[in-house]
């Protein structure tokens, strides 16, 4: 029976695994953290039905059980291919052998204070989407760093996506339904407050996520403005002082809210550039793995017996990344049978 190590513990991992072990082969999942589910243990509901993100992560578990082996804290640090099998030396100090490698390393989401004009790590009401996630699971009412209610709310889009002065040329491709999710969160939880949302172009691309981002205009007022933001400064009373441009208009805007979201985008984990290096496979200029074929074989690498699942190769949505895993575990099943 073959043995496959599948590299990351987040969702795609844990699909990846669950599907190699029904097809019969013995699986093993190394995981650098020593929890699973990655990301989405960060999230509170998810897009775009609103279900809760510690039930699909408890789902997986749950299939998990007693069908593979889970090495949590553990990461690779140096690899041998001999015989069609790869050696994988392991933090722990083990040396364990596979047939197959799945990588699903996931993304980490953009360091904010990269983007200094937008005041993150300098004043405490500027925080990330991945902060307003944590405050949303105390199922509190949404208050600024100093305790006071957020009434109004501006969210500015591409943070880390699609600019140049950073080196990231490309969308992360679920930051505008995000935005519009978290928004619509704030407003349920915040009654009577005033949101803004300051987007470069709206990517509302998937099933009912147009849905969303009418209920959030019709159902909560939520105010949608094509719009790039300049510069943040903090006022004596701890409110954010905005400087932004209509890029529709082409005229200046000025705006005073109590909160300041930033809608950071997705780069490649921190381990995924140095595993594509211990398996000499190439990233793209994004710096994500890089597919053998994005069109035929989109889950394999250019290295025979390794393969790449979920956002490695590049931003995917929940629901791309559970159907990217599950192809993965049949582009191992046929690598076998056809060999």
């Amino acid at each position: 029976m073959p043995r496959i190590a599948v590299i990351g513990g987040g969702i795609a991992g844990m699909e990846a695994a669950i599907r190699l072990s029904n097809l019969n082969f013995e699986v093993d999942i190394i995981e650098k953290s020593f929890s699973l589910g990655g990301n989405v243990n960060n999230w509170h509901v998810l897009f775009p039905d609103h279900s809760p993100a510690r039930l699909l992560i408890d789902q997986l578990k749950n299939q998990l059980r007693d069908k593979v082996n889970i090495l949590l804290g553990t990461e690779v640090v140096r690899t041998e291919y001999n015989n069609q099998q790869y050696i994988l030396h392991l933090s722990d100090g083990t040396r364990l052998t596979f047939d197959a490698i799945v990588i699903t390393t996931g993304f980490k989401v953009f360091p904010a204070q990269r983007k200094e004009e937008y005041g993150y790590s300098i004043y405490p009401n500027v925080i990330t989407s991945a902060q307003l996630e944590e405050l949303f699971q105390s199922e509190k009412p949404i208050h600024t760093a100093d305790h006071r209610m957020a009434n109004r709310i501006a969210f500015i889009h591409c943070v880390g996506s699609r600019d140049d002065k950073i080196g990231n040329r490309y969308c992360s491709k679920v930051c505008c339904v995000t935005a519009v999710k978290q928004a619509m969160e704030v407003a349920q939880r915040n009654p009577g407050s005033e949101i803004f949302l300051f987007y470069m172009d709206l990517r509302m691309y998937d099933r009912h996520f147009e849905d969303l981002y009418f209920q959030a205009q019709t159902q909560y007022g939520i105010r949608f403005v094509r719009g790039r933001l300049s510069e943040v400064s903090e006022k004596s009373d701890a409110r954010l002082y905005l400087k932004l441009e209509d890029t529709l208009l082409g005229k200046p805007l000025r705006l005073t809210v109590d909160l300041l979201v930033l809608m950071v985008g997705m780069e490649p984990a921190d381990n995924s550039p140095q595993l594509a290096n211990l398996f000499s496979i190439p990233v793209g200029t994004d710096k994500f793995i890089q597919p053998e074929n994005f069109h035929l074989y989109k889950n394999r690498t250019s290295r025979q017996g390794v393969f790449v699942a979920g956002c490695a190769s590049g931003p995917k949505s929940i629901g791309e990344t559970l159907a990217d895993a599950r192809s993965a575990a049949f582009e191992v099943y046929n690598f076998f049978n056809n060999n």
